[in-house]
């Protein structure tokens, strides 16, 4: 039975698309490039993985010479609304509260976050 594919990004897809927000817009040796500096990739993997990413809705391509040059349409924002959607839906029964409980339960926060986290809650 083939794999459902997920709408949200997998680690290998975060890292095109980290290249893809600091660039705005890259070749697939672009991205091989980029990724390359910190692990060896392979080229059809990452051309593979664009073709996903734009399935999934991520990215766009326009032809340049031989080249597709790829961007992406959904931004960092976006991506952190989609995956955070999905995580509260799958493991906290759609409460983003009970999100908000594990992580202030089990993390360890700054002074400085709790501040910003007060702040951001007090509605007066």
């Amino acid at each position: 039975m083939a794999r459902r594919t997920s709408s949200t990004l997998t680690d290998g897809e975060t890292r095109l698309m980290t290249v893809l927000w600091e660039h705005g817009r890259a070749s697939v040796a672009d991205v091989v490039a980029a990724l390359g500096r910190k692990k060896a990739v392979h080229y059809s993997t990452v051309q593979t993985m664009l073709r996903i990413l734009e399935t999934k809705g991520y990215v766009t391509h326009e032809k340049e010479g031989r080249a597709f040059v790829y961007r992406h349409v959904i931004d960092q924002k976006q991506a952190r609304r989609r995956a955070l959607s999905h995580l509260v839906s799958r493991l906290f029964n759609n409460s983003p509260g009970l999100l908000v409980l594990n992580v202030l339960e089990d993390e360890q926060l700054d002074p400085e976050e709790i501040e910003r986290l007060k702040k951001l809650l007090d509605v007066d």
